[in-house]
């Protein structure tokens, strides 16, 4: 079956001084300097000026300054903190995540995320004094992070951009609740939440590399849906279509629309790997998209262990085991899905289907501001993949020639340049 494209196709160009790519080179630098912090562990000093993760924030939070200078002050660079304890923190510690917010040109609210942890660990999660190095995991997500806010600052979007740094995930998940809770109370409306952990290396535990696949993990069935919405989806089929896996099958439409960045996008449906977590589930918690992009091919010797060698074999997560081209890959991909995103109209808030006991479908949606047109996709209710669209460029409603049993349908709002938002998945209609 064909698959389509998004009807934005940013084609991706040679590196200039007006498109800029990401930089390999740049890309080590920042994991080795983050590195050079010995450890980063979220309960090491928050105060030595050399080791510990309160040098690696405060020395990023400066990192985030510079570039807002070098773009006339595009960027906010702020820290925000909480505490926590647990398990792995009985004694409570001081969450700290550095935000940096590049605020968009229309509604500042409309707010897309690329985030990566800062922190680090070794085999025991309560050493806190061990050396500690986090290259892939996750001086890799942080680099990027960090590269794409070089990046994209030179340009001007409508939605407003959060590049977030956060503490806290080895202990608990923390740093990633923290920035959820904020921004439920900021009140921003998160049309993505992009988690990069662990997205530099492509050689696995086997020996195998893989270095044109990322992993992208996407929740089906909301964490955040309750009983009655259950009970919803389960009526219209739309195990495959929450906000969290049309965001996965935006990035996987992106990279198959850039085939330049080289990477095929292995979108797993799964909110993470299996038995584990990331920092875009207490978004998932709250009902934002969100999703996980890691490395094709894990290597488990370069993870959570102490720096040694047995047998031959080595241990630890230094920046050897790491593939910085592979690094600047992943990093296309989010800057293209960020810019996707944060030039897009938010997506309907809801689509509506009317066609029981009838040889067609009529699909209505809600107007969404600044919307020039819409895209209403449909497929087969046997295929995961849309395989149909039309675009509406006048009102909010349309009729196709579909037996609305046999057929998934959804709507995308469009840009003025084309860009388009997630697909809504359509529901019933309220009874009359």
């Amino acid at each position: 079956m064909k698959r389509l494209l998004p009807l934005l196709l940013i084609a991706a160009a040679p590196a200039t001084a007006n498109n800029p790519q990401p930089s390999p080179d740049r890309l080590k630098a920042t994991v080795e300097k983050l590195v050079s912090f010995g450890t980063r562990h979220t309960l090491s000093s928050a105060t030595d000026k050399k080791r510990g993760i309160g040098a690696a924030r405060r020395w990023a939070a400066a990192e985030f300054e510079k570039i807002g200078k070098g773009c006339g002050g595009c960027l906010t660079v702020e820290s925000i903190a909480g505490p926590f304890s647990g398990p792995r923190a009985p004694q409570g510690v001081e969450v700290v995540d550095v935000l940096a917010i590049q605020r968009g040109a229309g509604d500042p609210n409309q707010v897309v995320i690329v985030a990566g942890h800062i922190d680090s660990r070794v085999s025991d999660v309560m050493d806190i004094t061990s050396d500690a190095p986090g290259a892939n995991d996750n001086a890799s997500g942080s680099a990027l992070v960090m590269e794409a806010a070089r990046i994209l600052s030179r340009q001007k979007l409508e939605g407003t951009i959060v590049y977030a740094l956060l503490s806290g995930e080895e202990q608990g998940l923390w740093g990633g609740q923290l920035l959820a809770r904020t921004a439920k109370e900021r009140g921003w409306h998160v049309r993505a939440m992009l988690n990069n952990d662990i997205v530099g290396n492509t050689v696995g535990q086997d020996g195998t590399r893989v270095a044109d696949r990322v992993r992208v993990f996407s929740e089906g069935a909301r964490a955040s849906e309750d009983p009655k919405a259950t009970l919803v989806r389960r009526a219209i089929g739309g195990e495959d279509d929450g906000p969290s896996r049309a965001l996965a099958k935006k990035v996987d439409a992106i990279a198959r629309a850039e085939p330049a960045i080289g990477l095929d996008v292995f979108a797993i449906r799964r909110p993470d790997r299996f038995g584990r977590g990331g920092d875009h589930s207490p978004f998932l918690d709250l009902g934002f998209p969100a999703v996980r992009f890691t490395v094709g091919i894990e290597n488990y010797d370069r993870q959570h262990q102490n720096l040694r060698t047995e047998n031959g074999r080595v241990y630890g997560d230094t920046v050897e085991g790491m593939d910085f081209p592979y690094l600047a890959k992943v990093t296309a991909l989010n800057i293209a899905a960020l810019t996707t995103l944060a030039s897009a109209p938010a997506a309907p808030a809801t689509v509506n289907l009317d066609g029981a006991l009838s040889m067609n479908t009529k699909v209505s949606w809600d107007a969404v501001p600044g919307a020039s047109a819409y895209r209403v996709y449909w497929r087969r209710a046997d295929s995961q993949d849309w395989a149909n669209s039309r675009v509406v460029k006048d009102g909010t409603a349309t009729t196709l020639d579909v037996i609305v049993d046999d057929t998934f349908i959804g709507v995308a709002a469009v840009g003025a340049d084309g860009s388009e938002s997630l697909v809504t998945f359509g529901g019933m209609a309220p009874r009359k």
